[in-house]
């Protein structure tokens, strides 16, 4: 079978890249041909095609362009090569249209994945609440043909029916256990960022206002007045540069940012933390705190979206609530 995953990008930046690449690994297992089809692609693999069809490079035009989409007819009419599929799966708004107009064209089984169509609550901004909105209207227009649709954890199926009354089956994120587990040591990482004496927490993802970093750092500030020696590591690509600003001029010299960091060295930063910490406001999965799990780390986290699904080692915190949250931290890192 011939099979096309649509998604917006392919290189190791989101949970969603690393979650399309264990699909397209399985589906070239199972005997089929994959292509991959992204707007921006870095992952180069050996086993199935990745086509690319390129974007504008910077962050404020590139939002513009993911929303109206669909007026850029050279990278829309893609959809015309998609004759010969058998399937069509997309995992996110813009790459639906693709998929919708190729189920149009030509009856192709058109799957949609849904990570997540409706944040506007958590906007203060008018102009990304409108944004948002416009992303959701567009979206839905997008979903009107799907065949089937899988949503990546209950939270998300409720979400999804409620804006756009589509039913869709719970499929869990899967992550790759040869490598995410308890055997990884994080001795290289705690040599490369000087951490031998030290309590690590760890979080791993973008570094946008809804992830909460901020809240993070309050945290942070409260709990290292309990344990000194602790140093908290951020790992992830800034995608809001006037946020980013902004934590690192209000941030302890004990918090270290990254930057972005190869997914296949992330383990080792699992195995160096003592505790995985997330203050994130809006989650649908969330893929490393899964991954955290998996290397043995407790999680602390706001009781919001999937999170209640998908923690099963850790404390889950009224959402907001710094004290509360900087409490349970303190109480994990004393087991540890």
């Amino acid at each position: 079978m011939r099979i096309a995953i649509l998604t917006p990008t392919f290189n190791y930046h989101s949970g969603i890249d690393r979650v399309v690449q264990l699909q397209a690994e399985d589906y070239v297992k199972k005997g089929h041909k994959v292509t991959v089809i992204a707007l921006e692609a870095k992952i180069k693999p050996n086993n199935y095609d990745v086509v690319e069809l390129g974007m504008p490079k910077t962050s404020f035009v590139q939002r513009l362009y993911r929303l109206f989409f669909f007026i850029d007819n050279k990278r829309l009419g893609y959809y015309k090569k998609l004759k010969n599929y058998d399937m069509v799966i997309s995992h996110f708004y813009p790459m639906n249209w693709i998929a919708y107009l190729a189920r149009r064209k030509y009856n192709i089984k058109y799957i949609y994945f849904n990570h997540g169509i409706n944040i506007t609550g958590l906007l203060n901004n008018v102009w990304q609440r409108i944004y948002m909105k416009l992303f959701s209207f567009f979206t839905n227009i997008t979903l009107k043909n799907v065949d089937e649709a899988y949503s990546v954890s209950k939270y998300l199926k409720d979400d999804l029916k409620k804006v756009s009354g589509l039913d869709s089956k719970v499929v869990y994120n899967k992550i790759d256990k040869k490598r995410f587990n308890q055997k990884v040591k994080g001795n290289k990482i705690k040599k490369k960022y000087n951490l031998k004496n030290n309590k690590v927490l760890l979080y791993v993802g973008r570094i946008a206002p809804h992830k909460g970093i901020h809240l993070l750092l309050k945290s942070f500030n409260i709990v290292k007045k309990q344990i000194p020696n602790l140093k908290l590591l951020i790992v992830g690509k800034p995608t809001f540069n006037n946020y980013f600003k902004k934590l690192k001029k209000t941030a302890n010299k004990d918090v270290i940012f990254t930057g972005f960091v190869p997914d296949e060295n992330l383990p080792y930063y699992y195995a160096a933390c003592d505790v995985y910490v997330t203050a994130s406001l809006w989650e649908g999965f969330n893929l490393p705190a899964v991954e955290a799990q998996a290397c043995g780390k407790p999680v602390v986290a706001f009781k919001i979206g999937a999170h209640e699904e998908i923690v099963k080692k850790g404390i889950l915190t009224e959402k907001g609530n710094v004290k509360e949250f900087s409490e349970s931290v303190i109480k994990l890192l004393g087991k540890h």
